[in-house]
């Protein structure tokens, strides 16, 4: 299945087609959720003081763009009775090849996510990284209202605008170029990329370089693998949004949702809550 990523990405598709596409044949490629990538104490880490992992435990809950299976793991692992993962794309094969030793505490359902059933009732519905790659997200997050029960609860993580200004003004140039690559090209710049990917980490060890709570702390913590991973997912998807925290907020208010949280997450990006 990995020669998909070879392909040359039509231009016949929207953006939200193309983006549910790049993400397919990524995940088609990095399949694995290996050590600090896949363990619970970063699901902790990114929910921060708005949620605990014992939160969950012996919960239903759903989460939107499931991707591999990483964030579903994640949710079991922290206790949840179960799981129905929403994933567009071709990657809910890799989803069901690394959840097949769970398949009775999950409901794998290739919808996108405002096609999520609204009788579900359930206690939480995550998305982690997803909300930023869709164009509408509206419809979605309207969507997981309904299939909440009365009192239940949406967390989303999504980028930040704020504290990424300078890395913005060089990957937001470059990300109109990088979008329409063929994806065999994307892996060699990312190959490039890695390099001073790592030489950064390394000296956020010793300097005060912006980011580097997060470097040091998250990212340096992933497998090598994993964080060319990271760079390939920054610069492949047709859409990508960074939120002030305005915009953050209100898109979880607008929907309905009361009592409304954000953390902001080593100053980058926001983790917001909201309440049915």
């Amino acid at each position: 299945m990995c020669e998909n990523i070879y392909t040359i990405r039509s231009n016949d598709m929207n953006e939200t087609e193309k983006t549910i596409q790049d993400f397919g044949e990524q995940w088609q490629v990095f399949r694995s959720n290996p050590g600090f990538y896949g363990d619970v104490a970063l699901l902790a880490d990114i929910m921060g003081p708005l949620l605990s992992p014992n939160d969950i435990r012996g919960t239903k809950v759903a989460e939107i763009g499931s991707g591999t299976g990483r964030i579903v793991n994640m949710l079991l692992d922290a206790g949840a009775a179960h799981v129905w993962a929403v994933e567009p794309s071709s990657a809910i094969e890799v989803l069901a090849e690394n959840t097949k030793e769970r398949v009775q505490q999950i409901t794998p359902l290739r919808i996108n996510g405002n096609e999520l059933p609204n009788d579900l009732g359930l206690d939480y519905i995550f998305s982690i990284g997803v909300i930023h790659h869709i164009p509408n997200p509206a419809p979605v997050l309207k969507s997981a209202y309904e299939a909440l029960r009365s009192g239940g609860k949406l967390l989303i993580w999504i980028y930040g605008h704020e504290g990424n200004e300078t890395y913005l003004s060089f990957a937001l140039p470059l990300r109109k170029v990088t979008k329409r690559l063929p994806h065999f090209l994307l892996l060699t710049l990312a190959s490039i990329l890695y390099v001073f990917l790592e030489l950064y980490i390394f000296f956020c060890r010793f300097l005060p370089l912006p980011m580097r709570v997060y470097m040091r702390n998250v990212l340096g913590r992933f497998p090598h693998k994993t964080r060319f991973m990271t760079i390939y997912d920054q610069l492949n998807p047709a859409y990508a949004k960074y939120y002030y925290e305005h915009e953050a907020r209100h898109l979880v208010e607008n929907a309905g949702f009361k009592e409304v949280r954000l953390y902001r997450r080593h100053g980058y990006s926001w983790t917001v809550i909201g309440t049915k």
